[in-house]
């Protein structure tokens, strides 16, 4: 696989370097750059072409209104969280939320975890100035170091293959909790996190969904004996498709199916910043078989947004398009009923999905950047009432969360304030929705629902 730019007037996985791609890091050995993506050409791939195109069936069922998309993880995973416990927290909250959104919504619930690949991060600098002394923006654990030294934040090649590592032993421990039935449906209770043991304002409308679950599967059961696949449940991996070079390099042809398929991930997504019609990103990504999204924001314009589909899916195929729209509260009334519109007049198919959380970052006077649970309530709200007055229907949520127990996002059940930020704040880059945030978030999307 040749890593220089392709001269075919037709897609192939490099032609995305006639482009200009913004969001990539400057490496300083051109060298040691090209030794570690031919080592990582030859790795085996993280995903398989079969588990990209089931997605791509259950993507299409929720364009459809059959199913319901839970997109959530961390806003940028880190090396040093590839540990058992946080990997199967994380597992947890999924597994928890989408009960909630079962229970309530009365269709299947399809998971996919910002997880095992989310090591990037765009910045809006390309450097970071403190008391004088310049360095590279950290870009994430797929590029450089959080720490404020040179070592730390050289653009560092070796952390592509750190990256596919920590990739594969997170997709390992995924898989064996699942087949090992961590995931049962019939065993719901085995997903409880700590905080259901003690007081909390939520834990008794969950433990009412687990009795009544649990209860319902197993009259099923006396009547009808094993039910088969309620012992496990599918989870499927996306992440920000952002350095090119090591998207290009999982980037493989399979005997079974024709096409080219990015097997670092089931679900890659264009991030608004790498958005541009004639940018690298959007050509990388219009030629790749897997099911794709791309995140829309404020500045989008009707037009650019057909002129986007045309290209990511001139064939209007099923489930191949994700529109995951992240306005703010504050503008999401003013700009997302003219894009439905126009998507809809047009016929095209696509799903679409909410991001209330980066549209509503903000810094606190103490300087934490954070966001506000009731704005992220109130984009979600207003998402909902948009697309039912329009006439689409809103088939997901991307959210932006942990199943830790971190102060980062202010107010929630428990109120959190400012002064709770300091306490346990952990992020290395955004915000995230806490575990009872999240799950909190999830039972009001079904009384949503429901009104």
């Amino acid at each position: 696989m040749s890593f220089s730019v392709s001269s075919d007037l037709h897609w192939t996985p490099d032609s995305w370097q006639s482009r200009e791609a913004l969001q990539q890091p400057c490496y300083d050995d051109q060298v040691e750059l090209d030794r570690v993506l031919r080592e990582l050409v030859h790795l085996p791939p993280l995903v398989t072409s079969w588990e990209v195109l089931a997605l791509k069936e259950y993507l299409a069922e929720a364009q459809e209104g059959k199913r319901f998309l839970l997109q959530g993880g961390d806003c940028a995973e880190g090396f040093a969280d590839c540990s058992s416990p946080i990997i199967a927290n994380r597992l947890k909250i999924l597994l928890q939320m989408s009960l909630v959104l079962v229970h309530g919504l009365k269709r299947p619930v399809l998971r996919v975890g910002r997880f095992a690949g989310q090591y990037a991060k765009p910045r809006s600098a390309d450097t970071e100035t403190r008391n004088g002394v310049n360095l590279p923006s950290f870009r994430g654990d797929l590029v450089n170091g959080l720490a404020f030294t040179p070592e730390s934040r050289r653009p560092d090649p070796g952390r592509l293959i750190r990256a596919h590592a920590h990739s594969a032993l997170t997709l390992n421990f995924v898989r064996a909790l699942i087949d090992g039935g961590f995931a049962d449906l019939r065993h719901p209770e085995y997903w409880d996190l700590d905080w259901v043991e003690h007081h909390s304002t939520l834990a008794d409308d969950y433990r009412d969904m687990v009795n009544s679950l649990g209860d319902s599967l197993r009259f099923m059961e006396t009547l009808a004996g094993t039910i088969a696949g309620f012992q496990k449940v599918h989870i499927f991996t996306s992440h920000e498709a952002l350095l090119l070079h090591y998207e290009q390099a999982l980037t493989r042809q399979v005997p079974q199916n024709a096409g080219w398929f990015n097997l670092s991930t089931h679900f890659p997504w264009i991030g608004m910043r790498t958005a541009a019609l004639d940018g690298a990103h959007v050509e990388y990504f219009r030629g790749i078989c897997n099911p794709v999204a791309i995140k829309i924001g404020p500045s989008v314009v009707p037009d650019e947004l057909l002129r986007l589909i045309d290209t990511l899916n001139p064939e209007d195929e099923p489930g191949r398009l994700t529109l995951i729209h992240r306005m703010g509260h504050e503008n999401i009334n003013r700009v997302l009923p003219s894009l439905l519109e126009t998507v809809r007049r047009a016929g095209r198919r696509v799903l679409w999905v909410a991001d209330p959380m980066h549209g509503n970052t903000e810094t606190t006077s103490n300087g934490y950047k954070t966001r506000h649970f009731d704005n992220i309530r109130s984009e979600l709200d207003d998402a909902f009432d948009i697309h039912a007055a329009v006439g689409t229907y809103l088939g997901g949520v991307h959210l932006e969360l942990t199943g830790e127990k971190v102060t980062e996002c202010l107010g929630g059940a428990r109120c959190l304030s400012e002064t709770d930020l300091e306490r346990a704040y952990k992020s290395m880059v955004d915000p995230r929705l806490n575990y009872e945030q999240s799950l909190e978030l999830a039972l009001l999307i079904v009384r949503k629902s429901q009104t």
